[in-house]
């Protein structure tokens, strides 16, 4: 008997209310597109995520971004 997955989202694709988008988006966008670890705790407690959910956001969003500004979606250094 196979126990019945439980928050799914929550380790391959996180499904988010609009709230917590919207928290996120506004910390990504107003705050820092890289957040230390003491904001990303801030921001994981203001939304409900776990840190590493709210990180894992932060570094999808912000490959995402850099892709829309036509820069590689991951960077090293100043060097890449």
């Amino acid at each position: 008997m196979s126990l019945p997955q439980k928050d799914k989202w929550r380790s391959d694709s996180t499904e988010l209310t609009n709230q917590q988008m919207e928290v996120l988006e506004y910390n990504f966008n107003s705050i820092s597109k890289q957040p230390h670890s003491t904001s990303i705790m801030l921001i994981a407690a203001e939304t409900g995520l776990t840190e590493e959910e709210t990180k894992k956001w932060f570094k999808e969003r912000l490959a995402k971004w850099r892709e829309s500004e036509g820069l590689p979606r991951h960077c090293r250094s100043v060097m890449d």
